[in-house]
Formats: C-alpha cells, structure tokens, sequence
C-alpha cells in the first residue's frame, strides 16, 4: 500500500498580540491589514488551511438570534479542521460571567460571543485563559467590518483614498466600520437623525485615527452631504435587535434616511451599496437598490466566512 502524502504545513500566520477581539481597537492597524491579505489568501487556497484548527473546540455564546455570524463562523471553524460547540440564551444569568467564561476555558481553545452588552464580552475576555472574539455586541461589530473591508478591497483593488458613507443610525455596526475606515486610509461620513449620532468617544477616537492616516471621518445630519462622491453607501436597519420596541418612533426619524436610487445617484458614478443584513426592504433601503448591480451585500455575507477564519487563525 503507498504511504499517503504528508500534509502540507500551515503556512506562518500573523497574531494579534492582545490575544482578544473585544473591540476593534485591539487588533493594530498592521495586524488589520495582515488579516485583510490573509483573508484573500484563505479565500483564494481554503485547502491550504484546511487542517490549522486541528484539534481545537471553540464555543459560540450566542445571546441574539443569527444567521449569517452563526453559521459562517461555525462553517470556519469545521473548514479549518476544528469543532464548534453552541450555547444560545443569555450569558450571565444563571451563573456570573466569571464563572462561565472559567467553566469555558477548560474545554475550549476560545470563546465567540455574541451579546447584548459590550459588558459581557470584556468580562468573558478578563476571566478567560483563552481568545475571546466579539461577534457582535451593542458597541461593536468588528467581524462586519472586517469582512466589508474585505469585500471593498476586492471591487477596487486598493483601499487608500476611498470614501465610505453610512446612512442611518449611529450604531455599533457604524462604530466598527469607522475604525476600520479610518485605520486603512479611508474616508468615512456618517449620516443619522439628530439624537442618533454614534457613539461620541468611538467618533473622536476614529477622527484622531484618520487624521494620522491624513484622511477625515465627519458626522452629518444630511444623507446626500454623507454620501456625495462617496464609492460606497452603506446602511443598516433603523431598529436593530434591543430596539424593537422603539420600532414606530424610529420609523418616523429615519424615513428621510432611506437608501433609495434619488440618493445612490448622489455618490460616486461607480459606487457600490452595502448592507450588514438583513435588510427591511422599503425601510432603510429599497428592494430596487438591493437587486441593482451596485449592491454587493451578498458579497459581504460571503466574505463574513473567509474574514472570520483569518481572525480565528490569527487568535488561536
């Protein structure tokens, strides 16, 4: 019987020293850019990395249902030779997050936690011996904006210079992508309703950040300002999850905020639209933009598998 071929070795990774993502301010400028070319590479050779969790469970601790998050990170997870586990309700109520996150470490080699309250995450992170990724919490969405970092790199070839415009409310996924934005060269407006703005620390951290990189992160009131000349447009839902309830009051606010063709035709003459999903087609968005050939939002859920197994590899 021939002796089978050896395995080819996982390629020398880069790491992201803090040994946490609690929020996109832990992983460096560098080591984002690292993981936007390791994303490309996995993307482009998935066999070559297909056994570099060997060996390894990771948790995911999920407090809000998911589609996109849940599945692409468990899908990673399997892709690159691992096993992924579940736990889904709320963190922290029938034992301490102190205690969960200690119980955790002993079974697993990191944790994956989507939650209500950005809270949780640090604590999980504080008292586990293991990586700790936010997969989405009420400040930060960083996986979202690595993978739309991804996503833009790939339609335009290079990052520098680009204007991203986000329309809508000043949320987490907000935060994340201008940190990101800002980080890699970009431009970045923001445009929400008076009384939705982002988060004012975030902003001035983010302005601060791209003021180094020579670029501008600025915050209006004004949809077409934000978006004019910009090379992508992106929104989210006007109500995300934990808001429901303000759903009404927010649909009065937000209607002069919707993404719809009169407003794309006001950015750049080859922007694209952009969108975390799901959307409310006819509340933040049209379904005529959605289906347009500027939208790339299944490009950006695509991507949302590769981005995570890039951070998976450079934590773990």
């Amino acid at each position: 019987m021939a002796t089978p071929a050896p395995r080819s070795p996982v390629p020398l990774l880069p790491r992201i020293a803090v040994g946490d993502l609690r929020k996109d301010q832990d992983i460096s400028e560098n080591e984002l850019r690292q993981l936007v070319d390791l994303t490309l590479d996995l993307k482009r050779n998935p066999r070559r990395y297909a056994s570099a969790l060997e060996g390894r469970s990771i948790v995911l601790l999920f407090e809000k249902p998911s589609l996109r998050t849940r599945l692409t990170f468990e899908l990673a997870i399997q892709q690159l030779g691992g096993n992924a586990v579940s736990s889904i309700g709320p963190i922290g109520e029938r034992e301490p997050v102190k205690d969960v996150a200690r119980n955790v470490e002993r079974w697993t080699s990191g944790i994956v936690a989507r939650t209500f309250d950005q809270d949780t995450v640090d604590g999980l992170a504080e008292w586990a011996g293991v990586p700790v990724i936010n997969a989405l919490s009420d400040l930060y969405h960083p996986c979202q904006a690595f993978a739309d970092m991804v996503t833009l790199r790939e339609h335009f070839g290079a990052l520098q210079g680009l204007k991203l415009a986000f329309v809508g409310d000043g949320n987490n996924v907000a935060h994340s992508l201008m940190l990101s934005a800002a980080r890699l060269g970009m431009n970045f407006s923001l445009a929400t309703p008076p009384g939705y703005e982002a988060n004012p620390h975030i902003l001035a951290e983010a302005e601060e950040l791209a003021c180094a990189q020579g670029t501008r992160v600025e915050a209006t009131h004004d949809p077409a300002e934000a978006v004019s000349g910009a090379d992508a447009v992106y929104t989210d839902v006007w109500a995300s999850m934990g808001h429901e309830h303000e759903a009404y009051e927010r649909n009065v606010h937000f209607d002069a905020y919707r993404v719809d063709e009169t407003l794309m035709a006001q950015a750049g003459p080859k922007a694209v639209f952009m969108h975390c999903l799901p959307a409310k087609r006819g509340q933040e968005t049209t379904d005529a933009v959605m289906e347009s050939p500027q939208s790339v939002v299944f490009d950006q859920a695509e991507n949302r598998l590769h981005a995570q197994k890039a951070l998976l590899l450079m934590l773990l």
